[in-house]
């Protein structure tokens, strides 16, 4: 029997390209797992390959790697965030911004905040009156 599961990790080991070492030290890290079967391990290898493959092959086709041939990660964020059965990727591929357009974002929102906070304090006397 022994023989027959090392014979029969090699060949899943070919047949994906994600290490499994790696992802079973991902999965690993969820709370909720206590052991890991080697099937599951080399299924979910395998899922999140075809996964990624998928993604990738979309993102290239409906992106503008076309014109350069070439997938960028531009076209992932814009997958992320206009297909919906991306769009739970949206928070970790986000549209690249310029860091000074995201520094006037957080000074806006801060500003906003304040004023905000000054409304309340108007409202509050108002009430007392």
């Amino acid at each position: 029997a022994e023989m027959a599961a090392a014979r029969l990790s090699g060949t899943e080991n070919r047949l994906v390209s994600l290490p499994l070492s790696r992802i079973r030290v991902i999965m690993k890290s969820s709370p909720e797992v206590s052991s890991i079967n080697q099937d599951a391990l080399f299924l979910t290898a395998k899922a999140t390959e075809l996964f990624v493959q998928y993604l990738a092959t979309y993102s290239y086709k409906h992106g503008r790697g076309k014109e350069k041939n070439a997938l960028t990660y531009t076209d992932l964020s814009h997958t992320a965030e206009e297909c919906e059965t991306f769009q739970f990727l949206a928070d970790i591929l986000p549209k690249k911004i310029l860091a000074s357009k995201y520094l006037k974002m957080l000074e806006k929102e801060k500003r906003d905040g304040e004023v905000r906070e000054d409304d309340e304090g108007e409202e509050e006397e108002d009430e007392d009156k």
